[in-house]
């Protein structure tokens, strides 16, 4: 956790963090995956106007999790740039969130202390794909058609409609 407040006068902030064995683990088992490894989170804090503070840095990791089809390991390397600015007035005033297409999505309000493993794990969760699928991996063909009058749901009581008669 980064106190905000005492960086006031600081140019720059750097940070280069990556997690002990343990802590990869405790994230793998966050991100539902198989394993992470080699994840790093490097960049640096800058301050900005208004009293603010932007993130810039570089995710790195590699990622192993299970393929939704076969169940196999499918491993993916993330290498992403993550940006942040933190502003003082960023908060909603309101109770009521509203969204404009013109909203800066990078902005957020501005927290007294930033965790930044925090900001890395948000990153990483939002690089990770969420279905993940081994090349080549497909759902067997099940037979279904959509023509088969038995997948129908409401064909059995059109039918038995019809048996009974129009009833009017």
């Amino acid at each position: 956790m980064i106190d905000l407040a005492r960086l006031r006068d600081t140019p720059e902030y750097p940070f280069d963090i990556a997690p002990t064995e343990a802590e990869a683990q405790a994230i793998a088992r966050l991100m539902d995956a198989r394993s992470v490894r080699k994840l790093r989170f490097a960049g640096r804090l800058v301050p900005v106007a208004r009293g603010g503070w932007r993130l810039e840095g570089k995710l790195g990791a590699t990622v192993t999790q299970n393929c939704v089809v076969t169940l196999d390991p499918v491993t993916t390397r993330v290498d992403q740039g993550v940006r942040r600015v933190y502003l003082p007035d960023a908060a909603p005033a309101a109770a009521e969130v509203i969204l404009s297409p013109d909203d800066d999505e990078e902005v957020d309000p501005l927290p007294e202390r930033l965790d930044i493993g925090l900001v890395a794990l948000e990153a990483l969760a939002l690089a990770l794909p969420a279905y993940p699928r081994k090349e080549g991996a497909a759902l067997a063909d099940t037979g279904f058609a959509a023509e088969d009058e038995e997948v129908k749901p409401f064909a059995a009581l059109a039918a038995l409609r019809d048996k009974l008669g129009d009833g009017t």
